[in-house]
């Protein structure tokens, strides 16, 4: 094995049934090396990821690990034991810093003096010390929730959170990740990016985050047709060698299309009786025609629709509001849709997202004001929970709920077979169980059953999530044309900067601000004013006399946020000493140091901001 070799694959097979996923697959991972793996839904990416964790999984061939090297595994949807809490899980990681501190105070509890001292020593060798800061920081960059809350009731991007915390707190030397992005909010995307960026060790990932791919990764192996293609670059150098190699193929089966011809020919002339040199020629008769009845398989989803023309009124929205018993999510909303507008949602995970499409769709009554919906507006709602007690029904028995044929534009109609080759459901797996699909399958599957109503406002809730590139690529392509209007929340950046013009950003206790513009142009005037609000902070003017005023009662939300900020205080205070402890400690990690520096400043001008705020609310009447 190569020095810098982590782990080797050689000629991997594997096969469910009938159907063949990948074979004689082979390739290495070195150190540092951060690579990806794309491939259209269904086509054994999960599976080949597990494989690397379980080797004995697969039909054939062999994978070789260095001796020595730690991996882990960040499945889709990770699960822990009920009970656990957040400090339990955290605080007994495999990291071997934490298990000489749980040596240590184990000796110090059974009073051994004769083993304390190389128990003192193991703990400063493994860098145990430091670890209780480096717990303190990933709780709080992960948004977590406090550190005694059991797991029980965490939803899932909580619990996405937590097994990431707990893995980088590891520091393995090969992470392997799929669908990372999945189930996470934007902040955290980026800072995960960053993270991943400068990550020492190596990573493997399975996403369909075109930014990852672009930023991250250095090398791209697509699985296709059974093989396995290596691009050394990232996402833009594979859409380029994808398209050259694509071209050479099409121009080799060209030239053994034309060879079979004359091959063809020459057999109809040929007499029955067959020489020695004429079976040669029989046998490289038969191979020029299996290549040249070779296919390329039709990996683009065909989206169209005859969808009904909007009127002059679409969706009206007036002084919405919707709480409930422990948050506000929206207060006192007001818009008005326009014809063929696209809006992305933007907003921390929890922070009401869903909960305005809800309201949209009649599935919650506001709190306060009215939504009007126009006449024409016929809904197309894609949700986050996909499709539901379907699995006792085939593919194509779920089509045919809707339809047994769809009208296209031109009095074109599909019947609803064709309607799935259209989305890449072949005739054989029309007729498999929704149950026996994977993720992504049953993803596609979901949307085809939304467009094909043929709505002319779609409302989409995280529709990325488990798509394949290829499948994303063809809904962009079609929402690009599409004429109806478009609202659609998604934690993905590449997706929001390609559709969407317009946003809703949701900065938390009910406040939604509307933002006229793309998301990177949103990022970059967050960034702005953030470093503004960091150097105002440092350099603030002296400030005049208060003026005497008039006690008044506060309102509804000023009372919640005045009860809310004492908590918000004391948690960054607590961060604030976390961060100091990092400056101070004797054994200092400099990328650690770095991040903290560059945090500390953020954490003390939030900590000013809210305690001059809490002093403001502190002069009105609480009653």
């Amino acid at each position: 094995m190569d020095a810098r070799n982590l782990l080797s694959v050689h000629k991997i097979s594997k096969s469910y049934g009938i159907k063949t996923l990948y074979q004689d697959i082979t390739f290495g991972i070195h150190e540092g090396e951060k690579i990806a793996i794309v491939a259209k839904n269904g086509a054994g990416k999960s599976t080949l990821m597990n494989t690397l964790m379980d080797p004995a999984s697969a039909d054939s061939g062999e994978v070789t690990f260095r001796n020595g090297i730690t991996i882990k595994h960040l499945d889709q949807q990770p699960s822990f034991q009920d009970g656990l809490t957040v400090r339990e899980i955290l605080y007994h990681s495999d990291h071997p810093g934490l298990q000489a501190l749980r040596e240590y105070e184990g000796i110090v509890a059974s009073g051994d003096g004769t083993r304390l001292q190389e128990a003192l020593d193991k703990v400063e060798a493994t860098g145990g010390w430091n670890l209780e800061g480096r717990i303190q920081e990933m709780h709080g960059r992960m948004g977590l929730p406090d550190m005694e809350r059991t797991v029980n009731h965490f939803s899932g991007g909580e619990i996405k959170r937590l097994a990431m915390a707990q893995l980088f707190l590891e520091e393995p030397d090969l992470i392997l990740m799929d669908e990372p992005t999945n189930h996470l909010d934007l902040d955290i995307i980026e800072w995960l990016e960053e993270y991943l960026i400068n990550y020492k060790g190596a990573v493997l990932m399975i996403t369909h985050d075109r930014y990852f791919l672009e930023r991250i990764c250095g090398t791209i192996y697509e699985l296709e047709n059974l093989q396995f293609y290596k691009y050394e670059g990232n996402y833009s150098y594979y859409l380029e060698q994808k398209e050259a190699r694509e071209a050479n193929e099409a121009a080799h089966r060209h030239k053994t299309k034309q060879l079979f011809k004359k091959e063809l020919e020459w057999m109809r002339r040929t007499p029955s009786a067959r020489t020695g040199k004429a079976k040669d020629r029989i046998d490289r008769f038969q191979q020029v025609k299996k290549e040249a009845k070779k296919r390329t398989e039709n990996n683009e989803v065909t989206l169209e629709l005859n969808a009904q023309r909007l009127g002059g009124k679409i969706l009206e929205l007036h002084k919405v509001s919707k709480s409930f018993p422990d948050k506000l999510l929206i207060e006192q909303f007001n818009y008005i849709f326009k014809r063929g507008e696209r809006i992305g949602i933007v907003g921390p995970n929890g922070s009401g997202k869903s909960t305005l499409l809800k309201l949209i769709m009649g599935e919650l009554d506001p709190d306060q004001g009215k939504i009007i919906t126009g006449d024409t507006v016929l809904f197309g709602h894609y949700t986050q929970e996909g499709i539901i007690h379907k699995d006792n029904l085939k593919v194509i028995e779920v089509v045919q709920e809707i339809g047994e044929y769809i009208t296209l534009k031109k009095g074109q109609k599909l019947t609803a077979s064709q309607l799935c080759e259209r989305f890449l459901f072949d005739g054989h797996q029309q007729y498999a169980y929704v149950s026996t699909l994977s993720g992504g399958e049953r993803r596609r599957l979901y949307l085809l059953t939304i467009l094909m109503k043929n709505p002319n406002f779609l409302i989409l809730d995280e529709p990325t999530n488990d798509l394949d590139i290829l499948t994303l690529q063809a809904l962009e392509s079609f929402l690009e044309e599409y004429s109806g209007c478009l609202l659609v929340v998604s934690h993905d950046r590449y997706f929001l900067d390609k559709l969407c013009d317009h946003l809703f950003i949701f900065e938390g206790s009910g406040r939604i601000k509307d933002f006229n513009g793309r998301y990177y142009e949103w990022r970059e005037e967050k960034k702005k004013q953030d470093a503004i609000r960091i150097t105002s902070s440092k350099e603030k003017p002296k400030e005049e006399p208060r003026k005497e005023r008039v006690k008044t009662k506060l309102s509804f939300i000023e009372k919640r946020e005045w009860e809310e900020l004492p908590k918000e205080i004391a948690a960054l205070e607590k961060r604030r000493d976390a961060l100091n402890a990092i400056f101070q400690s004797t054994k200092q990690d400099p990328q650690e140091v770095e991040l903290a520096s560059v945090e500390i400043k953020v954490v003390l001008a939030t900590l000013d901001e809210k305690e001059m705020r809490w002093l403001e609310l502190s002069e009105f009447d609480y009653e």
